[in-house]
Parts: C-alpha cells; structure tokens; sequence
C-alpha cells in the first residue's frame, strides 16, 4: 500500500517523483515519514542532515520539531512484529523511501511507540517459543516413529532371510529407512513392508556390501554390466540367509 503525501508539498522533497495516490483514494489516512535522498536540514530547528523527516507545509521536519520525537523505528522483515507494534501503538508512522530506478516510493517500514514494540516483541518471543517447544515434540514423536518402522522392518527381514545375523538385519533396516532418503524402505511399497521392498533392501545391501559392486563402478564400468558381474554373488549371499 502506498503512502499517503500531498502532491502540492511533494516536490519539496524529490522534484522529479510521481505523488503517491491520495489517502482519500486508499480508504484509510496514515502518518508518513520520509527517507529523503538528498541531504536535508529541518525547518524549524535547523538540525540535519536528516535521516528520517516529515514534510509540513512542503518543508522538511525533523521527527522532534514534528512532535513524533519519541517513536521509535522498526524495519520491514518481520510481518507478525509490525503489526502486532501497530495495532498496539496510539500513534504511528509509515517510512518510505524514493526509487528512482522504479519511480515510487518503497515502504522501508514503521515508527511505533516504544512501549507497544516492548510488547509486540514479547508476544511474537512467547510465538516462538511455543512453535520451537512444537517442534521438539514433533521431532520426538518422529524419531520414536522411525525407530518403531526400523524395528518392523528389521523383524520382516529376519522373517523372509531366517539366518541374516539380527545386527546386520537391523543395520539393513535403519539405512533402507532414513527419513527424507529416498531409499526403498521410504517408497509406499517399503513402508507397507511388502516382501518385495525388504527383499529389495537386503539384495541392495549386499550388493554393496559384499561383493565389488562399488569398487567396479569406481572403474567405469556400466551399473547394468557391474550388477550382471555381481548377481551370482548376491544370488548366492541372499540363499544362504533364506534356508
């Protein structure tokens, strides 16, 4: 939303900008301080130059000269912390800024009483808080999940391969099912356990962990042609924890 200036003062500030459409147009009047481009000195009391002012009868005013001395500034970022110091504050100003490069003015962000920042802070701290203590349970009940699926899974490996040793099984299973992988123990099949994903994870593991499967990929040999040299191996390895 754009701030509201008088056209008849507004080259007092920046000669060759557009006005910014009236108030009247907006539904709403608001309080706006300027960013100026250019080096000012305020009116009034000759203070200056100025990094925030007011026009007042197309004149630049220091925030004190313009009775908002005691405002304090809160820059644009933080959605929820502006509106809460807005809603929260008996007066207050937008602050904008001049692009030339776009031709208009650029909301920079809000003067707000100091107080009604105070409080805004502590309501949006008590927020995070409250969604960082959420989110630490969430991640509890998570990992409690995952450990709960790595289990059923290792128990489904043992059950169609009886002589895997149980450490190696349940290593199969924590690696086929990390979060977020991608592995077969994540895919719809893995999570339903069906014989087909747990008999795919231990065929993976085995691959590459008992035979030169990886070591011939390190050459440059084809996956189809390494996985062809390696299938005796890995037929030969899943047999034996099947009988």
């Amino acid at each position: 939303m754009r701030p509201t200036v008088d056209p008849a003062v507004e080259p007092a500030l920046e000669p060759s900008t557009t006005p910014p459409q009236p108030a009247a147009a907006q539904g709403t009047a608001r309080l706006v301080v300027f960013r100026p481009l250019k080096r000012k000195r305020c009116a009034e009391c000759g203070a200056g130059p100025l990094s925030l002012l007011v026009l007042a009868d197309g004149r630049p005013r220091c925030l004190g000269c313009a009775d908002l001395g005691h405002l304090v500034y809160l820059p644009r970022g933080d959605t929820a912390l502006t509106r809460r110091s807005r809603e929260g504050s008996g007066l207050w100003a937008v602050v904008v800024r001049f692009n030339r490069r776009k031709s208009r003015y650029e909301r920079q962000g809000v003067l707000v009483e100091e107080a009604a920042l105070a409080r805004a802070e502590e309501r949006c701290l008590a927020d995070a808080e409250a969604r960082a203590r959420r989110r630490a349970r969430d991640a509890v009940r998570r990992a409690a999940g995952d450990e709960r699926f790595a289990a059923a899974f290792a128990a489904e490996i043992l059950r169609l391969f009886p002589r895997c040793p149980p450490e190696r099984a349940r290593r199969i299973a924590g690696h086929a099912s990390v979060r977020g992988s991608g592995r077969v123990g994540r895919s719809a099949a893995g999570r339903a356990l069906t014989p087909g994903a747990v008999t795919a994870a231990v065929t993976a593991a085995v691959r590459h962990g008992g035979t030169e499967y990886d070591a011939l990929l390190m050459r440059g040999v084809p996956r189809g042609e390494a996985r062809r040299h390696t299938a005796g191996a890995v037929e030969a390895a899943l047999r034996v924890w099947r009988e």
